[in-house]
């Protein structure tokens, strides 16, 4: 396995041997040989552990034993430890985006801190196929297709080349020691849930499902390569700037075969996501006028060009704001954040009027940021019963002033909350409720 390692790391150009690299170690069986093979390839690197107190004396077990490696080793040992839990719950997060954040975090000062020049990570080839099919379940597209990079800014991933049968007999035939991460068998969690039941069951289909996945996942990161230089040899056609604006050939679009997909990709910069783009097709050959909103930008659908302008904070006009799943922050016309939360044992419920907490499994994406209209109506929260806003406004005693600046986050045709004032009840959190939508206008 030594030689096709350091065959790998040339290969993908991951680093010279001038470097020094700081290796992400867990104490579990990919870290603990990705250590091993460093060292017999006699590289310059460190060791970084995190300890993210999340499995009490098994968590301090590993510390040590990853302490014990890098003594082994006689190499620089960082580590840190983290109140993993605590930082979720302040921050509204999951504990797996939590960890992530912080480790990373951790990371780059260590990289600046020690003038490590890389930090690798301890992926392999079973770990690419789960991204491929995780990503594929979200709806990524091509470019979450490519699966995890062997190279990604100051990332790398010398273990790619490698499946899991080949770690696990590496460590048999040199007699190396490593911890297993008890968390590992708990299917709740959604790469594990594909590890433990779904990837076996291809394998027993197709034994060399993971040689073919590979050699799939190459082909497509090749063809994303072929399309995105498409992609941009069309954009020269389509698009041009002037000043602070952006014009969309409408003639030039019209030439397009695949129109709906070179938009989406010329539309990504601005924030659109893939459910306003049919919409948006539509509206070629419809008069002229129609306007479409991300969260950052306004889209005019002009006589010869789709005009594409940023929203300024004094836009409050706007018809229309679409809320897609990835959408984390909208600036104008109101200021409000949205996170999905996946570990809801640690939140606490806000009475905040200008926080709210949802049933994410009830929404419809995308989102939709409008102004009230007469006729509207929603189901307060508590209430089985449904009320026209006018009246709930009429109750509440606002001024015509504050109606008017009234904004509504709706899922399709129903209301979900009149933001800063009340959600509806059909969005509450139940004690059925897996995810939560959290939202914050400030």
């Amino acid at each position: 396995m030594l030689k096709p390692f350091k065959l790998y790391i040339a290969k993908q150009k991951l680093f010279s041997r001038k470097d020094k690299i700081l290796l992400a170690v867990s104490a579990g069986i990919d870290s603990v040989v990705m250590c091993d093979l460093f060292y017999q390839a006699k590289l310059n690197f460190g060791i970084a552990h995190c300890n993210f107190s999340l499995r009490g004396d098994e968590s301090e077990g590993d510390e040590a034993f990853v302490k014990e490696l890098a003594d082994k080793y006689n190499v620089p040992f960082h580590f840190v430890k983290f109140d993993t839990n605590e930082i979720a719950q302040q921050d509204g997060i999951s504990i797996q985006m939590a960890a992530r954040q912080l480790r990373y975090d951790w990371f780059d000062t260590l990289l600046n801190d020690y003038e490590y020049s890389f930090v690798a990570t301890a992926h392999h080839q079973n770990d690419q196929t789960e991204t491929f099919f995780i990503n594929l379940m979200r709806g990524t597209g091509i470019a979450g297709l490519h699966g995890i990079l062997p190279k990604q800014n100051k990332v790398i991933r010398p273990l790619l080349f490698a499946k899991r049968d080949d770690i696990v007999n590496y460590v048999k035939e040199n007699n190396i020691t490593y911890r297993e991460d008890s968390s590992n068998i708990l299917n709740k969690y959604q790469r594990n849930l594909l590890r433990n039941q779904i990837m076996p069951l291809f394998r027993e289909m197709k034994p060399d499902f993971d040689d073919i996945m590979t050699a799939n996942i190459e082909r497509i990161a090749e063809a994303e390569v072929i399309f995105n230089e498409m992609i941009e040899q069309k954009k020269k056609i389509a698009l041009k700037e002037e000043k602070d604006v952006t014009l969309i050939s409408i003639a030039a679009l019209r030439e397009l075969d695949a129109v709906g997909t070179y938009l989406f990709h010329f539309l990504l910069p601005f924030n659109y996501n893939s459910d306003i783009i049919p919409d948006i097709v539509k509206s070629l050959d419809d008069i002229p006028g129609k306007q479409f909103y991300s969260p950052t930008h306004r889209l005019i659908r002009d006589r010869e060009y789709l005009i594409i302008t940023k929203i300024n904070e004094t836009d409050t006009d706007c018809p229309l704001i679409y809320i897609n799943e990835n959408t984390t922050q909208v600036n104008s016309p109101i200021n409000i954040s949205f996170e999905t939360i996946f570990d809801t044992k640690f939140l606490k419920i806000s009475t905040d009027k200008n926080l709210a907490h949802i049933d994410y499994d009830k929404l419809k994406f995308p989102l939709i940021i409008r102004k009230w209209t007469i006729g509207d109506y929603f189901y307060p929260l508590g209430m089985e019963n449904k009320k026209k806003l006018s009246d709930f406004f009429i109750n509440q005693k606002l001024s015509l002033h504050q109606k008017e600046n009234t904004w509504l986050l709706c899922s399709g045709h129903d209301i979900v909350w009149i933001i800063g004032m009340r959600i509806d009840n059909r969005f509450r959190i139940t004690t059925q409720t897996n995810t939560i939508y959290k939202i914050e206008l400030s």
